[in-house]
C-alpha cells in the first residue's frame, strides 16, 4: 500500500542509511523512497534484509535518473535497483527528472515503464518533477490511471498549486519531497505557534498540513526522535483556521531547480 507518510533517503548513505531504515521500520514506517542517483540502494537493501518484515509489507519506491531514460537503459537501471535493494520487484518506479534535452522522447521512457510493469519488474510507475505540459503528455500517452504519482517539491513555502491541481483533476497522487524546506519550517513563527498549540514541532505541523491536503509526504532524518515525530504527524489534526494560516505562507520559494529542470511555468 502506498502509505501517506514515507521515509525520504536523499543524502543519507552507508551504515547510517542502514540504521535509519532499521529505526524507521521499527517505528512503523512501511514506505521507503530512494533513487538510483542517491547511491544508497545497497545500504537500504541491507536494512530491509535485516528486518523480519516480508517484501510485500514494505513499499519501496526508486527512480531512474534522467540520463538513463532510453528504453533499455531504463530497464537496466530498474534491474540494478532491484538487485541492490534485495527486492524481486519495485513497488513504484519513477522518472526522476524528465529529459529536457530532447534526446529521448517521453513516450519511449513511458513505454519502457509499461514494459517493466508487464514483466513484473515493477508494480506501479509514475513521474517526478513533471510540469503541467509534461504531465499532460504522459497522460495522453499512457492514461492518468497508469500514473500513480507525480513527486514534486512541496512545503508551506511552495504549495506548487498549478501542477498539484492538475494532478488532483486526474486523480494522480502528489508526493511531496523536501516537505520541511531544508529545515526552514523550523524558523517560521506561524508554524512555531501552531506547533506549540499541538505540543509538537513545526516539522510535524508541516507534514500534517500536507497529509490533510491529501498529499504523500516523504521527510528524511537521521535522528530517531525526528523520525518518530515525523511519523506521528499523521495523527495530528489541524483546524480549518490553522490550515488556512499555513496555506498563506506560500511564496513560491523553490529550493530545487537544477539547470536540467523543466520550465516550471509550462
Amino acid at each position: 500500500m502506498f502509505e501517506p507518510i514515507g521515509l525520504g533517503t536523499f543524502r543519507i548513505q552507508g551504515k547510517q542509511m542502514t540504521q535509519v531504515v532499521t529505526d524507521a521500520l521499527e517505528i512503523g514506517y512501511r514506505h521507503i523512497d530512494t533513487a538510483r542517483m542517491y547511491g544508497n540502494e545497497k545500504d537500504i537493501g541491507k536494512g530491509l534484509q535485516q528486518s523480519s518484515l516480508r517484501q510485500e509489507q514494505v513499499w519501496v519506491t526508486s527512480k531512474v535518473w534522467h540520463e538513463n531514460l532510453e528504453h533499455y537503459a531504463l530497464l537496466d537501471s530498474l534491474r540494478k535497483s532491484c538487485d541492490d535493494l534485495k527486492r524481486d520487484y519495485l513497488d513504484l518506479a519513477l522518472i526522476h527528472w524528465p529529459d529536457t534535452s530532447g534526446e529521448v522522447p517521453l513516450k519511449e521512457s513511458l513505454d519502457a515503464l509499461q514494459k517493466a510493469k508487464q514483466e513484473g519488474l515493477i508494480k506501479h510507475f509514475g513521474v517526478s518533477n513533471f510540469n503541467r505540459q509534461l504531465l499532460k503528455e504522459a497522460i495522453s500517452h499512457v492514461g492518468a490511471d497508469n500514473i500513480l504519482t507525480n513527486q514534486i517539491e512541496m512545503h508551506p513555502f511552495l504549495a506548487n498549486l498549478p501542477i498539484a491541481n492538475l494532478c488532483d483533476q486526474h486523480d494522480i497522487r502528489v508526493t511531496a519531497y523536501m516537505p520541511l524546506a531544508k529545515g526552514e519550517v523550523m524558523k517560521e513563527p506561524t508554524l512555531q505557534q501552531i506547533a506549540e498549540d499541538h505540543d509538537t514541532n513545526p516539522a510535524a505541523i508541516s507534514i500534517a498540513w500536507l497529509l490533510q491536503h491529501k498529499r504523500t509526504a516523504i521527510p528524511s532524518s537521521t535522528k530517531l526522535e525526528h523520525l518518530r515525530s515525523n511519523f506521528d504527524a499523521q495523527h495530528l489534526h489541524l483546524s480549518p483556521q490553522q490550515m488556512h494560516q499555513i496555506d498563506s505562507l506560500d511564496k513560491g520559494m523553490r529550493l530545487i531547480d537544477p539547470d536540467f529542470a523543466p520550465d516550471w511555468s509550462s
